[in-house]
């Protein structure tokens, strides 16, 4: 790195309250400490307003800081204070023990792990400025131990596959009949809804007890074998955006939510809202049909107030 950032403060001794603001800013900056008083992150313009906004902080509350450029010798290596290896091998460790934990007795519980593991995963990574292999690594085992907890929660969910998602026609797709597996949850919902209020407004959806009852001329979604399934890294919410070319404003960020709630990564903030909605509605609604009324009104409303938030074009 050409050149870095250094913050030089003398915190007030008489503010507790400013020295353990102050501690907790530089602790979640990521800052290295070169010595008392002295701090140290990369030369880029985030790291640098967040010096100066921490600056202002101790200068306004009586005490002192200067925040300057540092270009060291040639032979002076500062990455190594970057080093976050430790934080990811510990929260590895973690997500092994979740993982070896899981069982359809205990899915519930671990999801919740999982989702507490992510959260300090995207802590860490904020703070790794020089991200390698464990980064990586820990974030393919977060996944793995997400898409274990889903199976065991819900042991017919799909298979990922591999491969390009088909682009298709809207022409092509009206009027039909479109099946998944019964008693749906957050994917199969909002794809059923997506389908009627985007692709096919006339279609007729059906639960199946077992895919393999398929009508011949029916198009699937969200099982093994279905027209529209999870490809690679996408659920099946997001493949149909992406096969018919849906982008709507509000679509997008929706998407999120789906994603998240069936096959984990990082939480959007509305996420614990919708499980809790969805998870009530599933509870009281036993019929798909009218459960999938109900939930499309609140997909509906998410839609409403994410497209007036979407940026104009």
């Amino acid at each position: 790195m050409s050149h870095w950032i250094s913050l030089i403060t003398s915190l007030p001794t008489a503010n507790s309250t400013v020295r353990m603001r102050t501690w907790r800013a530089l602790k979640a900056s990521g800052a290295a400490v070169l010595r008392d008083g002295v701090y140290l992150l990369p030369g880029n313009e985030a790291c640098r307003t967040g010096f100066e906004a921490l600056a202002a902080d101790v200068v306004a509350a009586g005490g002192t800081a200067l925040v300057m450029r540092v270009e060291p010798p040639d032979d002076t290596e500062f990455e190594p204070l970057f080093d976050r290896s430790g934080d990811y091998e510990a929260l590895s460790q973690e997500t092994l023990r979740a993982f070896s934990r899981v069982s359809v007795d205990t899915a519930a519980e671990q999801l919740k792990v999982s989702r507490k593991l992510r959260k300090s995963f995207a802590l860490i990574t904020t703070m790794d400025f020089f991200p390698g292999s464990a980064q990586a690594q820990v974030d393919a085992q977060l996944t793995a131990l997400e898409l274990a907890c889903a199976r065991a929660m819900s042991p017919n969910e799909p298979q990922v596959t591999a491969g390009e998602i088909t682009a298709r026609h809207l022409a092509d797709h009206q009027g039909r009949t479109w099946v998944t597996r019964e008693r749906p949850w957050a994917d199969r919902l909002a794809s059923a809804w997506l389908i009627q209020r985007f692709i096919d407004p006339k279609a007729r959806i059906r639960w199946l007890a077992d895919p393999a009852d398929r009508p011949a001329k029916a198009l699937g979604f969200d099982f093994d074998g279905a027209d529209f399934t999870h490809v690679g890294h996408c659920v099946t919410f997001e493949v149909l955006m992406a096969s018919f070319d849906l982008k709507q404003p509000g679509l997008a960020r929706l998407a999120t939510l789906v994603h998240y709630l069936d096959a984990g990564g990082l939480q959007p903030a509305e996420a614990v809202g919708l499980e809790a909605v969805l998870t009530g509605l599933r509870s009281q609604f036993g019929d798909d049909n009218a459960l999938l009324a109900a939930a499309g009104l609140v997909f509906d409303s998410l839609l409403v107030s994410f497209s007036s938030e979407a940026p104009a074009r």
